[in-house]
């Protein structure tokens, strides 16, 4: 009995060691996926300094995230480091906007072709030749502009609530931005300038298009860090003479359309269905030149990145990975 009794004790103490051991092991099996650091960067082009945001491997191919209005790289700060973890990601910000150089608009007149420019300039400078490109609002007339130079650099469009056709734009908007081309009058003027203030930055942008439902999603850290670059009078003028530019952007629709239908890339429409200012009809407008494009309509508004990131940055690694 007592030698029974000491068989069991062992045979106990063996099974505990071995559970253990194997425990031991499989925690030391244990990986975990973490983000790899955003880094915040400058880069001296011509006379002035762009500011940019950089993460991942730069062995990896690299995303270009392209920000809109009125805000700058900002705006990817959650998507970048889930980006981050597959890809290479540069998010610079335009000139004239966030911490890149804020040119004199009395001296500078700024538009989508100077902003274009010095967005090339700086991936040249950077010796990025060819990348994913993301579009979001004003990013758009900046990344067709780049692209229309050389369309062999983009391996891969990511369009969110980046207008291209006037189907995405209602009568009303396309004559708001026709007229602030073409009224020269001060009562414009100060209609445009109005809109960089704090109350429109707010609730014309930021809140104009949300709901009960995703009304608490919208961190007001976004519009508190635009507002941060628009309290002189010279940064609104820089954004004023961006809005009186615009409507060049609806005369290249056209190229860019034919552009699209000849080199075909490979196309992810990933679109805020709530978007006021863009609507969803400029998402499925991507369809007759791009036929191949992948289309999703999001439960967001015009900032579908800030308010679904977690949701877009899936899409994003998972449209990546099949193309």
């Amino acid at each position: 009995m007592k030698h029974y009794v000491t068989l069991i004790i062992l045979t106990l103490t063996l099974f505990a060691c071995n559970d253990a051991k194997e425990h031991k092991l499989n925690a030391q099996k244990t990986e975990y996926v973490l983000p790899p650091a955003t880094t915040y960067n400058y880069a001296k082009i011509d006379s002035v300094q762009l500011f940019y945001r950089e993460a991942g491997d730069i062995t990896k191919p690299t995303i270009v995230l392209l920000h809109g209005y009125p805000s700058s790289s900002h705006s990817y700060r959650n998507l970048i480091p889930m980006l981050a973890t597959q890809y290479h990601v540069i998010a610079p910000d335009n000139l004239g906007s966030g911490y890149s150089t804020h040119l004199d608009p009395e001296t500078t007149t700024y538009t989508f072709d100077l902003l274009a420019s010095y967005s090339e300039k700086l991936l040249n400078h950077l010796k990025i030749d060819k990348y994913v490109m993301y579009m979001q609002d004003f990013g758009a007339p900046v990344g067709y502009r780049m692209m229309m130079k050389d369309p062999s650099r983009i391996t891969a469009l990511i369009v969110q609530n980046a207008n291209a056709y006037l189907d995405g734009l209602t009568p009303q908007r396309q004559d708001f931005f026709r007229t602030a081309q073409t009224d020269s009058s001060k009562e414009k003027y100060d209609f445009l300038y109005s809109l960089t203030g704090k109350d429109a930055i707010i609730n014309k942008q930021y809140l104009f298009d949300l709901d009960s439902t995703n009304i608490n999603i919208q961190s007001p850290d976004a519009w508190v860090h635009d507002l941060a670059f628009l309290t002189s009078d010279k940064d609104r003028k820089i954004q004023v003479q961006l809005f009186q530019d615009y409507n060049t952007n609806l005369l290249r629709y056209p190229k860019w359309q034919k552009m699209l239908k000849e080199t075909q890339p490979k196309t992810l429409i990933a679109w805020g269905k709530k978007d006021l200012k863009f609507n969803y009809k400029g998402a499925e407008a991507y369809l007759k030149d791009v036929p191949n494009a992948e289309l999703h309509l999001l439960e967001a508004g015009h900032f579908a990145a800030e308010e679904k990131t977690r949701e877009m940055g899936k899409l994003i690694l998972d449209f990546l990975s099949r193309n």
